[in-house]
């Protein structure tokens, strides 16, 4: 679009008390509008009206990511001329010139060429989306949440009366009758599908008692599982609280928001099995356990009755006093023996006590005494109490006038040398 109409000479000025007309407010918008460029806008049909009869069609261009939308006029054999035929939902890149209708006051642009956005178009869009997606993290599996194993409350997003509803209400209560639907329908193509969807799930995800919530679709093209590649759905899903599972079209249909949710599920059917379990495989699988339990149990009783019926067996058990009265004959023997061992020990001890004493006194000096020997001991007077004067051992030892002690087997008496005899 080109700029902005060049400065002009600026109007007088207006006040209350000299105000425009509607008619000059209205003839001086659609004067500047009038000088706009013409521009290529892209967008999604929400509304094509080709009376018959008529010159021009009307239509209504939406912006998918927004909830803005701009009104389009277009000769009525352009409309009807396109190929393929221009239906609501459609997404559509158009020329045209913006223009301001006098006297509804009303802003339009007039087209003069309509292009269908073609699939291949569509599936590069998405994956470029898909890439920036997964670089902000949306993808990660670390964000995931896993639903609860037995939810309440299921929140359900489809379109009415649709066979998807159908699948997951029927295929989720005959797995699991305790289970209950908390409904939203919307459409699930066209122009109004992104924004009644988030709608919908902004609804369910503010409810209580929603635990798990259920995006719900049947197959279709490209353009018709568009909505779910949206951008807004797809952060819209990732910003929920709740749990969400993605079914939408048939297995080999992955939308972006199939990436988003914390579960994807092949078909509505797999998110009905993957919702809830099955009450037949449960109740089943319990009973199983109760059997295994019974076995345990079963098996333990007779084991541990089998160790109780070894221990009765047992001669501890069987005879309790008879290992005691065994352990006190060992006893009393014992006793015995120590007693015989210490007996002979002493026994030999005094015996070797005897020895050594008859051979102290035949060896000892009094038994020498006793065959008339003597000794004497020198200056034996003036000493202390238990000092023993010393022993004499040569004649020419003392002098005249010393006084001896001399010792006999049965007491001592003292001598006086008066001479010695070196004979």
């Amino acid at each position: 679009m080109n700029g902005p109409p060049a400065a002009t000479t600026p109007a007088p000025p207006t006040s209350a008390e000299e105000p425009w007309p509607v008619r000059t407010v209205a003839r001086k918008i659609a004067a500047w509008i009038d000088r706009l460029g013409a521009v290529w806008v892209e967008g999604q049909l929400t509304q094509v009206t080709a009376r018959p009869g008529s010159s021009t069609a009307f239509l209504v261009l939406r912006d998918p990511a927004a909830d803005v939308s701009l009104g389009l006029t277009a000769p009525t054999s352009m409309v009807r001329g396109a190929a393929p035929p221009l239906a609501e939902g459609a997404r559509v890149v158009v020329h045209g010139k913006p223009s301001y209708f006098f006297g509804r006051g009303t802003l339009s642009l007039r087209v003069d060429e309509i292009r269908p956005v073609g699939v291949g178009e569509l599936l590069a869009r998405i994956e470029r989306l898909r890439a920036l997606l997964a670089a902000e993290g949306l993808f990660d599996p670390a964000r995931k949440r896993r639903p609860p194993r037995l939810p309440r409350c299921v929140g359900l997003i489809t379109s009415r009366a649709s066979a998807a509803e159908h699948d997951v209400v029927t295929v989720a209560t005959g797995r699991w009758p305790a289970v209950r639907f908390r409904t939203c329908n919307t459409p699930t193509q066209g122009a109004q599908a992104v924004p009644e969807i988030l709608d919908a799930l902004s609804a369910l995800d503010r409810d209580p008692d929603v635990e798990v919530i259920v995006l719900a679709r049947g197959g279709g093209s490209v353009e018709d599982l568009l909505p779910f590649s949206d951008e807004a759905l797809c952060r819209g899903v990732a910003a929920c609280r709740t749990p969400v599972v993605s079914a939408i079209g048939h297995e080999p249909d992955t939308p972006l928001v199939d990436h988003v949710a914390d579960v994807r599920a092949a078909t509505p059917t797999d998110a009905a099995k993957r919702i809830v379990p099955d009450l037949a495989e449960e109740t089943a699988h319990l009973a199983q356990l109760r059997r295994r339990a019974h076995r345990a149990l079963h098996a333990w009783v007779e084991r541990e009755d089998a160790a109780l019926a070894a221990l009765r067996r047992r001669a501890v058990l069987a005879d309790p006093l008879g290992p005691i009265a065994a352990r006190e004959d060992a006893v009393a023997a014992l006793r015995a023996r120590a007693r015989h061992v210490v007996d002979a020990g002493l026994t030999a001890r005094d015996a070797d006590l005897r020895h050594l004493r008859a051979s102290l006194t035949a060896l000892g000096p009094a038994a020498t005494l006793a065959r008339g020997y003597a000794i004497v001991q020198h200056g034996a007077d003036g000493r202390p109490p238990g000092v023993d004067a010393p022993v004499l051992r040569s004649a020419g030892a003392p002098a005249a006038g010393d006084h001896l002690r001399v010792r006999l087997a049965d007491g001592a008496v003292h001598a006086i040398v008066t001479d010695r005899d070196d004979s």
